[in-house]
């Protein structure tokens, strides 16, 4: 397991919260920053940090507007872990 990746994910609020979020279902930002009740640019950039550590997808990579995330497998593998260590 990348341990890592792990406390880069649980070492941030947003990042953790996301991840949590995506586990349950498919979601836009903007649903993610209401549930989370962060600024849009906080879960914008996040989503960008984790999709670039492969722990997230985004599903519509084209859309400017309205793009949809879910989580991978590796994003799944380090959500059980964190959730073993709390």
């Amino acid at each position: 397991m990348l341990w890592n990746t792990i406390s880069y994910v649980y070492s941030s609020k947003i990042r953790f919260g996301i991840l949590k979020l995506l586990s349950m279902k498919i979601q836009t930002p903007k649903q993610i920053a209401d549930s989370l009740s962060y600024a849009m640019s906080h879960v914008s950039r996040a989503l960008k940090e984790l999709e670039k550590k492969d722990i997230i997808k985004c599903l519509t990579p084209d859309r400017h507007k309205g793009k949809m995330y879910q989580i991978t497998s590796k994003g799944k593998e380090i959500l059980v872990k964190i959730e073993e260590m709390i």
